[in-house]
């Protein structure tokens, strides 16, 4: 059985400018911005939310299959999938547009300027998760704004226990549409900032939001998750990374993590432990698939960090 990951799938271009914006950018003259930078270094990575949460539950031994919209561009990233074994049949490509592109500019102070083309990604709501077969567990994360509805409904209608995974689309939604959202998913996963703006735009606190859900999983970076579950408040210790190079995915590769462990049969506490380790092992390396670990070394940091090993 599978895990169908609904999301986004986009290329990442970072740029390194070799001084800091401030330098370059008058206050004063703000309102006649025009400004170029000289970009000495330059990479592109393979990303996008579902492209990434696919690539940690790859890691793992899961099964993905990625829905999503991509564009004409988009044959160098499809043979790196088929090239892991990652499912791509659900995968739909636009005609005439790009795939979701975003264009990162970073001064030496780690700031960032960034520019984002959605393309192809506009076009998600085309796809339809009842199309899907032999699905077991699901994972709506950040998309096109219709897709992620209409996703999230076809999991509910379908019977299918999905995450539901707002991330950086939660903009896009008012308070009443994400609690549409939430009543219609099984569990949701958000980071400290994403859940102090759900608790703004619904106006009910974390333990009210859990309530409509089975578990509720916030993640705070190093200090590791908090769950809510069952009016119980769980505490998950955060997982020691070898080196901090960029967070760039992190949560992705949370995600992975997590829906390896609930289409597993685990529970929620144990599932968080085991996205804790993900995150940690991605940290380490810069993009958000450019990490490799072996499932031996996976158990091994998990046993490390939480006492005894995941399987």
């Amino acid at each position: 059985m599978s895990v169908l990951i609904c999301g986004s799938m986009a290329y990442d271009t970072i740029m390194v400018f070799h001084s800091q914006f401030k330098k370059h950018i008058l206050p004063e003259q703000i309102h006649i911005l025009n400004v170029s930078f000289l970009v000495p270094e330059m990479r592109r990575d393979f990303g996008g939310c579902a492209g990434n949460i696919a690539w940690s539950l790859k890691l793992l031994g899961g099964e993905p299959q990625i829905m999503a919209t991509v564009g004409d561009d988009f044959g160098p990233y499809l043979a790196r999938l088929e090239e892991q074994g990652i499912g791509t049949r659900h995968i739909r490509q636009v005609p005439e547009s790009f795939t979701a592109q975003a264009f990162i500019t970073t001064d030496l102070d780690d700031n960032q300027i960034t520019a984002f083309h959605p393309g192809a990604m506009s076009f998600s709501h085309r796809n339809s998760v009842r199309d899907a077969e032999g699905i077991k567990i699901g994972i709506v994360s950040p998309d096109g704004r219709d897709g992620m509805f209409h996703h999230a409904r076809g999991f509910a209608a379908a019977g299918l226990p999905f995450i539901f995974d707002p991330g950086q689309g939660l903009p896009m939604f008012s308070g009443d549409e994400l609690l549409e959202c939430l009543d219609l998913a099984t569990w949701c996963t958000l980071n400290d900032y994403e859940a102090r703006l759900v608790c703004e735009k619904t106006g009910l606190s974390l333990e009210a939001l859990a309530e409509r859900l089975q578990g509720l999983v916030v993640t705070l970076g190093a200090q590791g998750s908090r769950i809510y579950t069952e009016g119980r408040v769980i505490e998950v210790a955060g997982v020691t990374a070898d080196d901090i190079v960029d967070p760039t995915g992190c949560g992705d590769a949370h995600r992975g993590g997590l829906l390896y462990g609930l289409s597993n049969g685990w529970d929620l506490e144990k599932s968080t432990r085991l996205a804790s380790t993900m995150g940690a092992l991605k940290i380490a390396s810069r993009g958000g698939q450019n990490y490799n670990p072996s499932r031996d070394e996976i158990a091994a940091r998990y046993a490390k960090a939480y006492g005894s090993a995941p399987w």
